[in-house]
């Protein structure tokens, strides 16, 4: 019987809009790790945390917190980042992403792509 891997991955490369687009997602017993890159680097690094607050209104769709760790923090950068990982974290058990975030394109067809992607990608 062969062992299981320590960390699972999972890679996935597609041209949208005439740019290759690639992804990968690793899972860690804490995190979820997404690189999701048009440049071929990691980017910019946001981690992406779930909100526990209890006796709040919200209690049954947590909240999302998300902070830039490394590279352009702009307000763009955590719409984009909650918008393809809010539903990774859900369906992990509520585990927090870290995303490694590099595009060109921005766009909302894009971004439905990209999230198709990352379904196809999974780990958790």
């Amino acid at each position: 019987m062969a062992p299981q891997p320590v960390v699972r991955s999972r890679q996935m490369e597609k041209t949208i809009n005439g740019i290759p687009t690639q992804v990968v997602c690793t899972e860690f017993s804490n995190y979820i790790f997404i690189v999701l890159t048009q440049y071929g680097k990691i980017g910019t690094l946001v981690s992406i945390t779930p909100d526990t607050r209890s006796g709040d209104i919200s209690a049954t769709l947590p909240m999302f917190t998300t902070k830039v760790l490394l590279g352009k923090d702009e307000p763009l950068t955590h719409v984009y980042a909650k918008n393809v990982t809010t539903f990774v974290s859900q369906e992990s058990g509520h585990r927090p992403v870290l995303l490694g975030l590099s595009l060109k394109d921005n766009s909302a067809e894009t971004m439905k792509t990209v999230k198709d992607m990352i379904k196809g990608c999974q780990v958790w």
